[in-house]
């Protein structure tokens, strides 16, 4: 039997690792599950929820870890309630682990094995377990329908008999799962919607969309994307011609998203200040790599900034928070999904090391940091 905890965040985080629906299910499956007072309550799951589901309900966090095998977690939690876990315990989350070198350190010290969700492998057997992606659809999603918000204009061409009103223009700014999702949300509002990408696969994906793909489409380009998927980072004068295409483009249009990052490393800056300044006034650029450094120069984490030619650089933070409910309920599947990795026929903790799922998302091992990009 496997001792699961579920942990509360704080914060701006409102999401929860595990909805009543995935309690209920390893309950059933004979594991003792624990939530933290309020854990589920930003995202419309009430205590009484989980009782029902037949969860314990503990009075704080490091109540609910105490005695867990597994700990069930968003991003994880603070160096005191990793220590409070029981030596060998597991925790899983989105980890950031390059962005923060120090957890895995502190879970190897607290003898605590971490998964980190954000770097389970992208193979076809593990894409029920992708949070990345599912969370990263709801961004998408989210961020057009924000951006219209602030906009405060239809989207869609109106021919009516007091005139006709135009349809938005829209440009997305990175086609990953975000940039997708954002396309074809676009495009259902009625908007006129661009993309660019410098990995020259997702040309045919934006056309398939019905959007029009914008890029510099020579040599360097079609050669652009990693193994993984995943887009290299290119050359000075690549970005300097795609800057320039970029810059004619930018100022024609409403609404720009962008969503460019880069595994490893600072996001790159896209959207330069003598863009903006040739952007029309109440445009709006929507930033959802600005926790990474951002893709606008003069975005800023968690504000609205307004240039003095009128226009909105929006820099929220956490934008699959912004849709809790949602956002968790994909978020507990992807879990449920890994767990069978972590667990015993028995039902009981015990990894499958052999497994290249969890040697991918393993950062720690018997009180040792034991993933390869942490310890090359």
């Amino acid at each position: 039997m496997n001792d699961v905890a579920l942990q509360k965040k704080g914060g701006a985080e409102a999401r929860v690792a595990a909805t009543p629906e995935t309690v209920a299910g390893y309950v059933k499956d004979g594991h003792v599950v624990t939530v933290a007072k309020g854990a589920g309550a930003r995202a419309d799951y009430s205590d009484d929820l989980y009782k029902a589901a037949g969860a314990k309900i503990a009075t704080t966090n490091l109540t609910a870890v105490k005695d867990a095998d597994l700990v069930l977690s968003v991003n994880g939690g603070t160096e005191k309630l990793l220590a409070s876990l029981k030596s060998g315990a597991g925790i899983t989350g989105v980890l950031s682990p390059t962005d923060n070198p120090k957890y895995a350190a502190a879970c190897a010290k607290a003898g605590v094995t971490a998964y980190a969700l954000d770097y389970i492998p992208r193979i076809s057997r593990a894409q029920a377990m992708d949070v990345l992606s599912s969370q990263s659809n709801l961004s998408g999603y989210r961020s057009v329908v924000e951006a219209g918000g602030i906009y405060g204009r239809a989207f869609p061409m109106m021919m009516t008999a007091a005139g006709t009103i135009a349809p938005a223009k829209v440009f997305i700014m990175g086609v990953g799962v975000a940039g997708l999702q954002a396309i074809a949300t676009a495009r259902r509002l009625g908007a006129v919607t661009t993309a660019t990408d410098v990995r020259p696969a997702t040309k045919e994906q934006v056309a398939s969309l019905g959007a029009k793909f914008i890029a510099v489409e020579n040599e360097e380009f079609k050669a652009a994307e990693t193994a993984g998927g995943y887009a290299k980072q290119m050359s000075a004068e690549y970005q300097a011609l795609q800057a320039e295409l970029t810059a004619k483009h930018i100022a024609k249009q409403d609404i720009v998203i962008t969503t460019a990052l880069i595994p490893g490393r600072a996001a790159p800056v896209l959207v330069t200040k003598a863009m903006l300044g040739n952007m029309r006034p109440g445009s709006v650029l929507i930033d959802l790599a600005v926790e990474r450094g951002g893709n606008v120069e003069g975005a800023k984490p968690g504000e609205i900034v307004t240039t003095d030619n009128g226009v909105h650089i929006v820099g929220h933070l956490n934008w699959p928070s912004r849709m809790a409910a949602d956002a968790s309920n994909m978020f507990a599947r992807n879990i449920k999904n890994f767990l069978p990795l972590v667990t015993a026929e028995d039902g009981a903790y015990a990894p499958d090391w052999d497994d290249e799922i969890i040697k991918g998302c393993a950062l720690t091992k018997d009180g040792e940091v034991v993933h390869e990009r942490l310890t090359s």
